[in-house]
């Protein structure tokens, strides 16, 4: 006689254990960092503040301001590969720019 095991038949279901099979990915944020240098003039990382990021001129100034009197500024924040399309958009323009994680 021929035994025949249906696989059907054998397989277990999964136990689920809330507490312990959620991954949750936590996604730490990034900073784009804006650097003073003694090349761009103000009004030049205004217009740039500005159309790389959108920010009205009230904003682009203030950003811009910090920059010239502390050395530097965050100017945007995110994920990784969103500030580093901005690092990259930033020095596309002149600007002296790096990231780091929060």
């Amino acid at each position: 006689m021929l035994l025949r095991l249906d696989p059907l038949a054998t397989q277990v279901a999964p136990t689920i254990h809330p507490d312990t099979d959620d991954d949750v990915l936590t996604v730490t944020p990034w900073r784009v960092i804006v650097w003073d240098d003694p090349v761009n003039l103000m009004t030049y990382v205004v217009w740039v503040f500005r159309s790389v990021f959108g920010y009205p001129e009230s904003e682009a100034t203030r950003l811009m301001l910090l920059v010239h009197n502390t050395g530097k500024a965050v100017v945007a924040s995110g994920t990784r590969e969103r500030c580093e399309l901005d690092v990259l958009r930033l020095h596309h323009h002149g600007l002296w720019a790096t990231m780091e994680q929060e």
